[in-house]
């Protein structure tokens, strides 16, 4: 009885690890554990390399030296501006007198109403300067050119109109204002025509 009881026993025992086998076969491999998503690493460029690199400290002075450069560029922009006006002044003059417009050309020249070798002048070359067509600046030569300041000068005007002889006339220019505030540009008188080869 006794053998008999241990063999009992060990059909059992034969009986659950067969079991235990079968349920682990059913079962299958565990999964493996879920891997962390992987982060997109992005390229580095070299721009974005270049402000990586700079610190607070270093971007102060740069915005600083950029502000300076776009100021001094708006002021040099509206300086050289100044020598187009002069020549559009300078033309809408010249426009007046050749239409014969006395009242035209006084309001082109700043005070002339008030000096009468101005008032002659005008009368004179609105008269006898009348010319029909569009005039043409073949030179012009200002001695106030590009002045930093305030400066009165005169400027040599060389123009013509087509089909009719190129006339030479001096201008009385006076400019004001500076580089940093602006020049403004007044014309105070328009001489009647000089030899072609004259000078102012």
């Amino acid at each position: 009885m006794a053998l008999a009881a241990i063999d009992r026993v060990r059909l059992a025992v034969a009986l659950l690890s067969r079991a235990a086998a079968l349920e682990m076969t059913a079962a299958g491999s565990p999964e493996p554990s879920a891997q962390p998503p992987l982060r997109s690493v992005s390229r580095p460029t070299p721009l974005r390399d270049l402000f990586g690199r700079l610190q607070r400290r270093h971007i102060v002075p740069i915005v600083l030296v950029l502000v300076i450069f776009l100021v001094l560029s708006a002021m040099l922009a509206r300086f050289l501006s100044a020598e187009n006006v002069e020549r559009d002044d300078v033309l809408s003059a010249l426009e007046a007198e050749t239409a014969g417009k006395e009242q035209a050309l006084f309001s082109k020249l700043s005070g002339c109403r008030t000096v009468p070798d101005c008032v002659s002048d005008v009368k004179w070359n609105a008269t006898r300067l009348r010319r029909s067509g569009a005039i043409k600046i073949v030179s012009l030569t200002s001695a106030t050119s590009y002045s930093l300041g305030g400066a009165t000068g005169h400027t040599r005007v060389a123009w013509v109109v087509i089909g009719k002889l190129p006339v030479v006339q001096c201008l009385n220019v006076k400019r004001t204002g500076s580089f940093f505030t602006g020049i403004s540009v007044s014309l105070l008188a328009l001489s009647k025509p000089i030899p072609n080869e004259g000078n102012c």
